[in-house]
């Protein structure tokens, strides 16, 4: 038997008409998203049961505005004087399409010395290493482009260190990324300003974020030293023929950072000839052909292949000659 009071049901729907996407966001609900409620009764007069509708209410979902900034450095960028490349990750947190506009800022308390910036780029070949003359350089004001929401940039700071920085000095870099449409304290409202010309509401973040990139000075220096030893025919050190030389090439590494591409290379001396086999590197032997070790040695000299050698380290190349 039905009840004479009405019986209350409420259901909501959310309609996905999003301008571009469809799906949940960092911050919610996409912008521009159209929520839908529409409340109903049942109720029986005598006759029958009987439904019947409100009105509808819709809801635009408004524009949360927010980002995020991270430097994608290990750590401190080794670098002497010249050029470094610190690299960031700059991520629309916001719930809709949302453009930034970064500056790097050099003088940042605490560091050694400063560096000078020298140009923002983005990474649009994605292979996250910077390459000049494919990725695209921000000119002033350093702007990207409209990043959806979730979608994230790497972007590439690149700066000049000066020469006269010191072993071991550090200077520090700080990006920052600015929603184009506003910042300010959580809840401030642009309107009209967002997506589909709803409003535009700063985020918890306040729109705006920061990251520090660091580099650290190593200079690094070789001092290449050789020596001699000879023990002659008669079991003494005098040079003469018959006599075996044997040359010690020393080279001592300094500095906090590394050298690259270090060949250590000789010629032997006229009116002496080589022994064959008696290259060595750091006392293990190496063969006279070019092969894959380290060394080699032809009919006018010897070359040794050191590649990476890190400062605070020293290996000694040795080889022998006979004089004729």
């Amino acid at each position: 038997m039905g009840s004479n009071y009405p019986q209350i049901a409420a259901s909501f729907l959310v309609l996905a008409t999003l301008l571009s996407g469809t799906a949940a966001h960092a911050d919610g609900v996409g912008a521009g998203t159209l929520i839908e409620n529409t409340a109903t009764a049942t109720y029986d007069a005598g006759d029958g049961p009987v439904t019947i509708p409100s009105n509808t209410v819709t809801v635009r979902v408004d524009e949360l505005l927010d980002v995020t900034v991270t430097s994608l450095n290990s750590g401190p960028v080794a670098a002497s004087s010249g050029t470094a490349v610190l690299t960031f990750e700059v991520t629309n947190t916001g719930n809709g399409p949302e453009a930034y506009v970064l500056t790097a800022n050099p003088a940042v308390a605490g560091n050694d010395f400063d560096t000078t910036i020298d140009t923002i780029a983005i990474d649009t070949n994605g292979n996250g290493v910077y390459d000049p003359g494919v990725d695209e350089v921000l000119t002033s004001p350093a702007t990207t482009r409209l990043l959806d929401a979730d979608e994230n940039l790497t972007v590439f700071v690149i700066v000049s260190v000066p020469g006269d920085a010191l072993d071991g000095e550090a200077s520090d870099v700080d990006l920052l990324a600015e929603a184009v449409t506003g910042t300010g304290a959580p809840g401030t409202v642009y309107t009209g300003q967002g997506v589909d010309g709803g409003d535009a509401i700063v985020g918890a973040g306040g729109a705006d974020d920061n990251a520090i990139g660091s580099i650290l000075i190593g200079v690094t220096s070789v001092d290449l030293i050789k020596a001699a030893s000879i023990s002659d025919p008669f079991g003494g050190t005098s040079a003469v023929p018959g006599s075996v030389v044997t040359y010690t090439i020393t080279a001592n590494v300094s500095g906090s950072g590394a050298v690259t591409e270090l060949v250590v290379t000789d010629i032997f001396p006229a009116g002496t000839s080589y022994e064959a086999g008696s290259l060595a590197l750091d006392s293990a032997s190496l063969t006279d052909a070019s092969d894959a070790d380290a060394g080699e040695a032809s009919s006018s000299g010897i070359s040794v292949n050191l590649g990476t050698v890190a400062g605070g380290t020293s290996h000694s190349v040795t080889f022998d000659v006979t004089i004729d």
